[in-house]
Order: C-alpha cells, then structure tokens, then sequence
C-alpha cells in the first residue's frame, strides 16, 4: 500500500484478535519508531513501557475503563512523560550531543541558552502541558508507522493515569503515563474494521493561502 492507502487501512481497533502477536522484529521496528519521533528541541521528555505481564494487564483492565485492548492486544505500550524537565536534563541531553556529535560542548551553548530560557518562562504546569504535547507527536508517529506496517492499533485516553502510574511502579522512576497504545491484529469479528472512515471532506480542512 502506499502511504495513503495505508492511512485509510487504519483505523482505531475496537477488538483484538487475542491470538495473532507481533513477532519480535514487528514489536522491535514500533518501539524503534517511537525512539526517533520528533521531539521539541530534540529533547524526547518520554519513555516508553511495554506492559508484557498478563496479570498486570489484567489489573489494569479495572482501571481503562473495562476497555478490552488492554488485555487483548500482542501488545500494550504505555506513553509517559517525565515527571519533570530541568536545566540539569538540558545539559545531560547537551552533553551527549556533543560526545555523539564529536562537537564541543561549547559550541552549544547558545543552542542551551535557547533551551534554558523556553524552560524558564514556563512554570511547572505549562512544562507539563509542553511534555503531555511531546508525547502526542511520538503517538502519532507510531499509529503512522503501524499503518505502514498493516498493525492494528488504538490510541487511549480513557484510562486512569493515577492508577497506572501506581501498579506499574512510574512516580519511582520519575515517570507519569499520558496515553495507551494497545498494537496487535484486528479480530474478524470487528464490525469497526469495514465501517466507513469518517473524515472532513478535503476542501473543508485544507487552506491554501
């Protein structure tokens, strides 16, 4: 398919065929995707869990909802922010640039000032908002590689982050989910699969100026 065709193919996967899983490459190509999104700055405030244990699965189906993806994916892959982005973040990130890059370091500190000074002017609830954003972009650019791919996926809100945070163990590894991504095959039985993708007509959402 090509990329359009292959954006038509998705849609958000209602029901899990709870025997098809992704092979290891498959898994392996999506977190890769996820690694190289785009990020602000390219400071990538994110971390990515793969929830593989059926239990814990199982515990947190009471608390998404009772939203079957969750246990019946191959795979559940938990978005998370870090709880917090500061200076000392900026120079570790500045500092691999530079080991990476073979550059001097001090050749970026005008490209620190910048980042240190967008930090700044934000308090702490809008680093949050600015973090929760980052996140989206990489989402996105895993339900475009799933496309790609021909694996089902279905983006979630509706699940309680609190909760999540505590049964998986985030706030001790300094992270806070954001959103769920359930991957795997869609069921035969998905009557979403053959539904029309319902879309503003094209002239309705792009402007050219």
């Amino acid at each position: 398919m090509n990329s359009i065709e292959a954006l038509n193919w998705r849609y958000a996967t209602k029901v899990f065929d709870k025997n098809k899983r992704l092979s290891s490459a498959q898994s392996t190509r999506l977190l890769e995707s996820l690694r190289l999104s785009a990020s602000s700055f390219g400071l990538q405030p994110w971390k990515f869990v793969v929830v593989e244990d059926a239990a814990v699965r199982q515990e947190l189906l009471a608390h998404s909802w009772n939203q079957s993806q969750v246990v019946d994916a191959s795979h559940l892959i938990v978005l998370c922010r870090l709880a917090a982005v500061d200076t000392a973040y900026v120079d570790r990130f500045l500092q691999d640039t530079a080991e990476r890059r073979g550059v001097p370091l001090e050749s970026l500190q005008g490209y620190r000032k910048m980042m240190v000074g967008f930090m700044k002017r934000m308090d702490a609830a809008a680093r949050t908002v600015w973090m929760n954003n980052q996140i989206y972009l990489a989402l996105g650019n895993l339900l475009t590689v799933c496309a790609f791919e021909q694996i089902d996926a279905c983006p979630m809100e509706g699940f309680s982050a609190p909760d999540y945070d505590r049964i998986l163990g985030l706030e001790n590894r300094n992270l806070r989910s954001v959103v769920l991504c359930p991957v795997g095959f869609r069921a035969n039985d998905d009557k979403y699969a053959v539904a029309p993708k319902i879309r503003h007509p094209f002239e309705d959402v792009v402007i050219t100026i």
